[in-house]
């Protein structure tokens, strides 16, 4: 296809298409002749992925290049090369190792991790941003005051590996080893913003089944 059939297709202008093949964030399509390149499918599917992680995730330029480069490594073993990709994405920083609250907050999500038996997670723990992640997050609860039971947190993490495996099903069905990982790309970017607005959702129906709808704290809906 010509840049204006792959422009209309994808809905991305003519002139971003440039500046993503300028960027380095798309490959050069194949040349016809001194001012004509042709595109096939697989650059719509970039384009496509690029666009969700500029457009939808708000990633800088020079990370998409950086998430693509992982994608695109096929030296790389499946879980490596997931990982790689996904861990460059933006991520929240290092936590203070000094921090009285963030010290016992690691302490209790590697208790997590041992409890669950994941110890392929207890392995990358230094080095994975989600781990990093997680620490922050239990680090702020306790600096806060909250009691954050750790039973419901085991049964967080169960519900979350339920979803893990929805998301690995789907990647699978994907042919390539390089869609594979793509997938996953995407999954951070667009799925993890819809599993949050389901998980609002859900609380939102749970309340009106439990407590009804009306105002000044009727029961609207209530079950016998």
């Amino acid at each position: 296809m010509r840049l204006a059939e792959l422009s209309e297709r994808s809905g991305v202008s003519t002139a971003t298409i440039k500046y993503y093949l300028r960027e380095g964030l798309l490959a050069p399509g194949r040349q016809r002749n001194a001012t004509t390149a042709e595109y096939d499918e697989e650059h719509l599917r970039r384009l496509r992925l690029v666009r969700a992680m500029i457009q939808v995730g708000r990633v800088p330029v020079a990370t998409v290049r950086e998430v693509l480069r992982h994608v695109d490594d096929d030296s790389l073993g499946r879980t490596i090369r997931m990982g790689a990709a996904l861990w460059a994405l933006p991520q929240v920083p290092e936590p203070d190792a000094e921090d009285a609250s963030v010290q016992t907050a690691r302490r209790e999500v590697n208790d997590l991790l041992e409890t669950l038996g994941w110890s392929n997670a207890q392995a990358v723990v230094t080095l994975s941003p989600a781990y990093r992640s997680l620490v922050v997050a239990v680090a702020a609860f306790r600096r806060l005051g909250y009691d954050w039971d750790s039973e419901l947190l085991v049964a967080y993490a169960q519900l979350m590996h339920q979803a893990a495996v929805l998301d690995l099903d789907a990647v699978e069905t994907y042919p390539s080893e390089t869609e594979k990982v793509e997938a996953a790309v995407l999954g951070a970017v667009l799925v993890e913003p819809m599993l949050q607005a389901l998980h609002r959702l859900a609380q939102e129906e749970e309340s009106a089944r439990r407590y009804g709808f009306e105002e000044g704290g009727g029961t609207g809906r209530e079950t016998p």
